[in-house]
């Protein structure tokens, strides 16, 4: 375990900041035997997982700081078209899903580029371009923190939601995912229907796409509107997709026709957030898409995604993230909440 580590290598954001402490997990008996450790029993810690959705509101993290980095894929199924996959969760998410494109499993392939690691998946229960997590997710394997015993979580014990777990609630800080199981297939129907899948394909006279060539239209796509965090600190997304009543999207329609929308569960409307951060502004005149302070502001290709240009401190991004969620409430009656998790 190291003292006083520099975090700023550790957040996509690329804010200073500095942990008490801080241990890089390359094995489960390593990680059992932190928890048992006296340091552990007295400080607080946080799991990183990549760093890429997480948002370090002060300079100093007084605590442990874990990176898991175990790794490893291994096929415990193979029974006809089914595959079951374990693989550890320190291995880099967009790499294992090019892995399991390059074998020609399905079930993963919407999920091309995601940044972060596969421990950290099911706690956001991360979604794109009509897929989510879930839709393929087996179980998964997690430390208890206090006992140091491995629990296996179900699908349905994860209660899934919108960008949820039951690892960002009821258990949050209780434990430490160490593997995940996918249930994945040979044969797969590919979903071409949501965001700019269809226009991409047709742009580039791709009538039947294979799974490989899904994969690299969403990889192209993605990196076409997000920032290369080497060069522009983010976090990707930094808000949810606000849902809500029909009855209240009907309204919100009737003043603004062209308003995109998808809908979910029964009787409820998603709204993209991107949309309604783009048609509102620090003034009626001016669209936050673009806009820029001294050290932070909104990307300029998505209006979904906060930016850091260096030299600011976290507390820029939480000021930017409130001034956004106001105007968009006040114009459009909806409260957008952060995707990105606050540390303080």
């Amino acid at each position: 375990m190291k003292n006083n580590v520099n975090l700023q290598p550790y957040n996509s954001f690329g804010f200073k900041a500095t942990a008490k402490y801080f241990i890089e997990i390359n094995d489960v008996s390593e990680l059992k035997d932190l928890i048992q450790s006296p340091e552990f029993k007295q400080e607080k810690h946080l799991i990183l997982s990549g760093g890429n959705n997480i948002l370090f509101t002060e300079d100093f993290f007084d605590g442990i700081v874990i990176l898991m980095n175990n790794k490893g894929i291994d096929v415990l199924i193979e029974d006809g078209d089914d595959v079951v996959i374990r693989a550890q969760a320190g291995e880099d998410w967009p790499e294992f899903v090019k892995e399991m494109v390059r074998r020609g499993l399905y079930g993963v392939e919407n999920l091309a580029l995601i940044p972060g690691k596969v421990g950290a998946a099911p706690v956001q229960n991360i979604g794109a371009y009509g897929m989510e997590l879930k839709d393929s997710f087996l179980q998964c394997q997690a430390m208890d923190l206090t006992t140091g015993q491995i629990h296996i979580f179900t699908n349905e014990a994860c209660c899934f939601g919108y960008r949820e777990s039951i690892f960002k609630h009821e258990l949050k800080g209780q434990y430490i995912i160490t593997s995940v199981d996918f249930q994945l297939s040979k044969q797969g129907k590919l979903k071409l229907e949501y965001g700019n899948i269809k226009a991409y394909l047709e742009q580039n006279d791709i009538a039947s796409p294979s799974l490989q060539q899904l994969h690299d239209a969403i990889c192209a796509i993605r990196d076409a509107k997000l920032p290369d965090v080497e060069q522009i600190g983010s976090a990707g997304s930094f808000f949810k997709n606000p849902v809500i009543p029909v009855e209240q999207f009907e309204v919100l329609q009737n003043r603004y026709p062209e308003i995109p929308h998808f809908p979910d569960e029964e009787g409820m409307v998603k709204i993209p957030a991107g949309w309604l951060i783009e048609h509102s502004g620090p003034t009626d005149t001016v669209s936050w898409k673009g806009w820029r302070d001294e050290h932070v502001g909104v990307y300029e290709k998505q209006a979904l995604v906060l930016v850091h240009y260096g030299g600011g401190q976290g507390q820029d991004i939480v000021g930017l993230a409130r001034r956004i969620q106001k105007t968009v409430e006040e114009k459009f009656g909806i409260r957008i909440t952060p995707e990105v998790n606050f540390i303080p």
